[in-house]
Formats: C-alpha cells, sequence, structure tokens
C-alpha cells in the first residue's frame, strides 16, 4: 500500500502513533467554550445593544459638528481663526472627523465581542476549486454568519450603524464646496456691456466700420481686456486670472458682408448689425474650442476641434457638426466718433450648449 507515489511507502498506524507521541508539543485542541454574559442575560445584550448604538449615534453627531465647523469657522483669503497655535478650521475639522469614523470602528468592535455569535470555527485546507456543493455550503455560511450578527433581530444597532455610515457622506459633500467658488451667474454673462468699444485681440486698437474690409474676418476683445500703451481714460483695464476668465467669455469675431446677403430673423434683428458689420462669440456652442476658420465665398466659420461649421449670414445657425444651437450674436453699433461698440451684452449664455438657458 502506498499513499501518493508508488516509490513511497505507506506509514503503519502503529508507527505513525509513535510519532505522535514523541511530538514536543501536544495538540492543546480547543478549550471549553464560556458563555459571555451578554449569551445568558438578556438584559446585558440589551445593555450592550444600546452601548453600541451609542458609539453610532456620536458618530452621526460628530459628523453634524463637522459640518457646522465647515461653515462655523470658514478660511477666507488663506486666514483662519486659531485655536492653541492650531488653526481653529482646521483642527476642529480633523477631530470632529476622526471622532466621526472612530466612533463607527468602536461600535463594530464592541457589537462583534458582545452581540455576535461567539462560536469557535475550524476551517480545514481545501482545494483552491471549490465544488459546487462547496460553493452552495459557504452561501449557507454566509448566511447564518449574516443571522448570527444578530443585524435581523438588533435594529437599533442596525439602524444606527447605517445611520452613521450615511452620515459619513455629509463631510465629503460639504467637502466639494472647496474645489473653488460657486459661479453663480457668471456663466451667464460677459464683459460686454452698452457703449463698450471693440478693440482689436492683437493690438488693442479700436475698430472703425471704414477699418473692416468685406470678406474679413476679425478676432476681436472688449476694451478693458487688451492691454494697450496709452490706457483710456474711464476705462477699466482687468489683470491676471480676472483677465483671463472674462477673455474666455468675451472673445469675438466680426465679419463684414454685403448687407443684401444676410438672413435677418428673432435672433438676428435688422439693427444687430451695421452695414453689414456682425459680431458673434468666437466659443463654439458645442465644448467651447475657439472659432476663427472662415471660409470667405460662402460665409460659413469652422470650429477645427469637431468640425461643427455655422452660416456667419443667418443668425450663425448651425449648419454641420454636433453643435447644439448657433453662436450667440453681439449686437453692435458705433459710438459719437465712429467707433464700434456693444449695444448690450450677448441675449444668451455663451460657451457650451448645457448652459443654455430658455431664448428665442
Amino acid at each position: 500500500m502506498t499513499d501518493h507515489h508508488d516509490n513511497v511507502p505507506a506509514v503503519p498506524a502503529e508507527q505513525r502513533a509513535a510519532m505522535a507521541a514523541e511530538e514536543p508539543i501536544a495538540n492543546p485542541g480547543l478549550a471549553p467554550h464560556t458563555p459571555r454574559p451578554t449569551d445568558v442575560d438578556e438584559k446585558a445584550a440589551k445593555r450592550a445593544e444600546r452601548q453600541v448604538a451609542t458609539f453610532f449615534g456620536l458618530s452621526m453627531l460628530c459628523t453634524v459638528l463637522f459640518c457646522v465647523a465647515y461653515f462655523a469657522l470658514p478660511i477666507k483669503d488663506g486666514n483662519q481663526k486659531t485655536f492653541a497655535g492650531l488653526g481653529a478650521s482646521n483642527l476642529a475639522l480633523g477631530l470632529a472627523l476622526g471622532f466621526a469614523l472612530l466612533f463607527i470602528g468602536i461600535g463594530i468592535i464592541h457589537w462583534a465581542r458582545k452581540l455576535m455569535a461567539d462560536v469557535e470555527i475550524v476551517e480545514y485546507r481545501h482545494p483552491a476549486a471549490s465544488s459546487p456543493e462547496d460553493r452552495a455550503e459557504t452561501l449557507d455560511q454566509l448566511s447564518m454568519g449574516l443571522e448570527e450578527s444578530g443585524i435581523g433581530r438588533r435594529p437599533l444597532v442596525r439602524n444606527t450603524l447605517f445611520g452613521a455610515l450615511g452620515l459619513m457622506g455629509l463631510p465629503l459633500i460639504v467637502g466639494l464646496r472647496d474645489l473653488g467658488p460657486l459661479p453663480g451667474d457668471k456663466l451667464l454673462h460677459t464683459f460686454w456691456r452698452k457703449g463698450t468699444r471693440i478693440v482689436n485681440d492683437v493690438t488693442g486698437m479700436p475698430i472703425k466700420p471704414a477699418d473692416v474690409e468685406i470678406g474679413q474676418l476679425v478676432n476681436a476683445q472688449p476694451e478693458g481686456l487688451v492691454h494697450v500703451a496709452e490706457p483710456r481714460e474711464g476705462v477699466e483695464y482687468l489683470e491676471g486670472v480676472e483677465l483671463q476668465v472674462e477673455k474666455a467669455k468675451s472673445s469675438i469675431i466680426m465679419v463684414r458682408v454685403e448687407p443684401d446677403e444676410i438672413t435677418f430673423s428673432a435672433r438676428s434683428p435688422e439693427n444687430w448689425q451695421y452695414n453689414g458689420i456682425m459680431v458673434y462669440s468666437k466659443i463654439c456652442t458645442h465644448v467651447g474650442c475657439p472659432i476663427s476658420l472662415y471660409e470667405q465665398q460662402t460665409h460659413h466659420v469652422l470650429c477645427p476641434c469637431h468640425q461643427s461649421t455655422f452660416d456667419l449670414t443667418d443668425g450663425a445657425k448651425v449648419l454641420f457638426g454636433p453643435a447644439a444651437r448657433p453662436l450667440p450674436q453681439l449686437p453692435i453699433t458705433v459710438d459719437e466718433e465712429g467707433f464700434l461698440v456693444a449695444q448690450s451684452d450677448f441675449h444668451e449664455p455663451v460657451g457650451p450648449s448645457f448652459w443654455e438657458r430658455d431664448s428665442a
């Protein structure tokens, strides 16, 4: 008789017994099971249940305190109140969130030690590939473990645990506020105002109608977003981040065609152009790419990113591509010195279509 290989002889039972007797450390086995107080005393179990629920309740309280501290101890311009030489906001937020997690951990440990089933289990090594019977047995054991945890029979523990874990999402939601200031209605307005001059986006020089030839496309900006050697008195010139933000929204393209080639409509009234000069947002209404590829013969302008095509003589309506709406048109006229100026801001939001509001 052999075990696994023909060249390995089997060990007789008497010899195995003798080898076992010579083992330096005998198998201790399992100690007799001693029931816990909560296993035999329902009052102790109820008391432990209340203790676990208290820890989960304290976690919920700390989560709420986190949210309160976030708004009660704000950090303004990088400055915050201090406590014992430490930033009060950071200290309060750290302690509140830390204790919220700590109380959840303590509650789960206390639950496991006092209320879950206290049964020793021995698992013998088994083949890596489980048989269908083993898998079925595993599912049965998981079901039994769920039952032994008492979560179904102890609604106070279950509900407070779910409450504590659910409230842990609040700090994440509150923390989203730190991603940056809320936009408010800034996406609905640009730097253009009534009387704002249209200037060349490179030289910053104001433009007169005679400076624009038929068939020409000019990239332009509102006066105040292009710095010049001699600033005009009474004009606000922006700097830094604010300048870049406003440029991203206020950039325009200006074209001139024969007036009789223009199709006027409710979206593009006749009084929004001046002697065949029309001004549109340079920002594509698909995903916001800058537009300036102009086809002079057809008066079509093309977005280089996804080939959205707009007809500038027909209110910049979409002819092709994924853009969902026409380019917003800027109403223009001339001032007392004969320079091209805006009549107002755009009448609809510029940029990608998901910022669109109801408009004609």
